[in-house]
């Protein structure tokens, strides 16, 4: 079968190929990407902030070592599969940052810490520290995981974090490391001002809970957490010492809607990009593109409209395999293959629709990265 990556090989290196792609095609631009990934590590360097990115953002062994050759020290994985798909491209400093239960997802866990030079996993409850001790046959790196208050994972009080590292400190498999509190529901506060309150009430808890096990012998040695939205603030409030930034590397609209850095410029750019070609233009001031539901995640609203059609233009999704744009004049005149490029509206699970990265430098395709974690999400 000739996929988009074969019949795309082709064009690698080729002046003008990008324009030459099938789309809908998920471009990265190298350049944008590289000057991000730069811009990160150098901040975490200047406030002396240990970097492990989110790889569910990127779920590619290419982009991945990529930071970790800029100074990540590591990266993070939303669950094992991510985990095991970048560990077998060679990523050898991996934190799973939710728990892993179930039986056949510990035996494969197990297998995984066997081979790696450093895996971590988070814990919130007793049992799964138990069921962890009872399969693990080498060292296993745990974080207790902090509820930042949504209910989804974490222990719910600085007590029952106590509690839960006199567990973890009962069995010699498992190596104690630190706490993980990951503030997911403030990442997109547009408003710098509001975001950094809420981030700060926040640091005031975990601080508490770092502060209860400290008193009971369990200083954390990583303190990890802190997203795209709220990096900036996390660097000046000072209780994190790992960052857990993902969305930064390629950025996507809800991102770029908010105030990042107390600044009117955003500090990121956007790298990644879905191209698509006009199917049809026969009402003036419309068009219809051939990228629809399957082309982005719906989640975060609609893409952003960045070349290929008057300032201002929308989209609309009008279908699986559809999107339309819409001329706020109702002017513009579009013939059938024309170009468009737009921005996702959420990176990480419009990254998950694809098989591969375009990789282009200008114009001209450099590269095709696979997404080695598409589909690895269990």
């Amino acid at each position: 079968m000739l996929d988009d990556v074969r019949l795309h090989q082709a064009l690698i290196g080729q002046p003008g190929s990008r324009a030459r792609l099938n789309t809908p095609a998920l471009v990265v631009d190298r350049d944008a990407l590289d000057r991000n990934i730069r811009r990160m590590a150098d901040l975490a360097r200047k406030h002396g902030v240990a970097l492990r990115p989110h790889a569910k953002t990127h779920k590619s062994v290419d982009i991945a070592k990529l930071q970790i050759a800029a100074g990540a020290v590591g990266v993070c994985c939303a669950k094992l599969g991510e985990a095991e798909a970048l560990a077998e491209g060679g990523v050898e400093s991996i934190l799973i940052t939710s728990p892993v239960v179930a039986a056949p997802a510990l035996a494969r866990l197990k297998a995984l810490n066997e081979r790696m030079r450093d895996l971590a996993v988070v814990v919130d409850n007793p049992a799964n520290v138990a069921a962890l001790a009872t399969v693990v046959t080498r060292p296993l790196n745990v974080l207790i995981d902090v509820d930042p208050g949504i209910h989804r994972t974490g222990v719910p009080s600085a007590a029952a974090a106590v509690e839960l590292f006199k567990v973890i400190e009962q069995h010699k498999k498992l190596r104690y490391r630190g706490v993980q509190m990951y503030c997911g529901r403030q990442q997109h506060i547009a408003s710098y001002k509001e975001r950094t309150d809420a981030i700060s009430e926040r640091m005031d808890y975990l601080k508490s809970v770092i502060a209860a096990l400290k008193a009971q012998g369990g200083a954390p040695e990583v303190v990890t957490g802190a997203g795209t939205g709220t990096h900036h603030i996390d660097a000046l409030l000072g209780v994190l010492n790992e960052w857990q930034v993902g969305s930064y590397a390629f950025m996507d609209r809800q991102y770029a809607e908010c105030d990042l850095a107390n600044q009117p410029a955003v500090p990121y750019e956007y790298s990644l990009f879905v191209d698509a070609t006009v199917v049809s233009a026969n009402t003036p001031g419309r068009a219809t593109i051939d990228a629809g539901y399957k082309a982005f995640a719906t989640d975060g609203g609609v893409p952003v409209v960045l070349s290929g059609a008057p300032k201002g233009s929308v989209y609309q999704f009008m279908g699986d395999e559809h999107g339309g744009i819409v001329d706020p004049e109702s002017k513009h005149v579009w013939t059938i293959g024309d170009s468009m490029r737009l921005a996702a509206p959420h990176c990480d699970p419009t990254v998950n629709l694809y098989d591969a990265y375009h990789v282009v430098s200008g114009e001209t395709l450099v590269a095709i990265w696979p997404i080695t974690a598409r589909g690895r999400s269990r």
